[in-house]
């Protein structure tokens, strides 16, 4: 298994661990973890939650491979689990990021209380130079964060972005030293322990409380949307490319 779970000090964390892959999420991953999240949001001497990559990469996004050979063709495909599983925890999530964070290495980011990115971090959204479409309500939150020409950079472009841009897209809360990052990340989660854990989630709960049913919905639309574009001759021709290691070529498209 590629998803490891460990919970120390009231903090469950949770690794994507398949550097061999870029951690590249399977199918099989995504129900690990979204398992891990609803196992750690039950358990009541966890008082936050820590996902965290590996050195170099946090996540390259979905394995090509698995995702084509087993779309999700479902709502109840895992890859929507885990995004129910991670937007529906009531408890305090945080992330560290290093190196590449691609596709739902990004918009996974969205859903999380606090995110600390290193120095080398490389986060994109590629999906519709992919011939797809955003997933995980990326359409809805990107532009209320940073508004419709900034959005359109990062989700019609597909434009990738530094760390500090990210920052500045208020989609994390800091840049630190890649060394230092997941050590940084563990002290702010380790800082829950110290709170009185009701309140932290009803806080958590009101900060989200208003976005939540457009949030759910977004999610459900793009959804929709996406598994249609997976058969689209656009997505088949951009994977192809992608297999047979060349440029798409989209000219014949209307």
């Amino acid at each position: 298994m590629s998803i490891k779970t460990a919970t120390l000090n009231g903090v469950a964390t949770i690794e994507i661990a398949r550097p061999q892959k870029k951690n590249a999420l399977t199918a099989e991953m995504y129900a690990a973890m979204a398992a891990a999240l609803r196992a750690a949001d039950a358990d009541v001497s966890v008082r936050a939650l820590l996902i965290v990559g590996q050195p170099g990469v946090f996540t390259s996004g979905n394995d090509i491979d698995d995702f084509m050979n087993r779309p999700p063709a479902t709502s109840d495909a895992p890859v929507f689990d885990f995004m129910r599983a991670l937007v529906g925890c009531s408890k305090p999530v945080v992330a560290a990021v290093t190196g590449a964070a691609i596709g739902i290495g990004t918009t996974m980011l969205l859903h999380c209380d606090l995110v600390y990115v290193s120095d080398e971090a490389r986060l994109a959204m590629p999906f519709a130079s992919l011939g797809l479409v955003p997933e995980f309500a990326s359409s809805l939150i990107v532009p209320t964060l940073v508004g419709h020409a900034k959005a359109a950079e990062k989700l019609l472009l597909g434009d990738p972005f530094t760390a500090e841009e990210a920052v500045e897209m208020r989609i994390a809360n800091a840049v630190l030293p890649a060394g230092e990052v997941v050590r940084h990340a563990r002290r702010m989660a380790e800082r829950f322990n110290a709170l009185p854990p009701g309140a932290v989630r009803e806080t958590k709960q009101l900060m989200r409380r208003a976005g939540s049913a457009a949030v759910l919905e977004a999610i459900e639309v793009e959804a929709a949307a996406f598994r249609q574009r997976l058969s689209s001759p656009e997505a088949t021709e951009a994977f192809s490319a992608f297999f047979q290691k060349r440029l798409p070529d989209f000219s014949t498209f209307s």
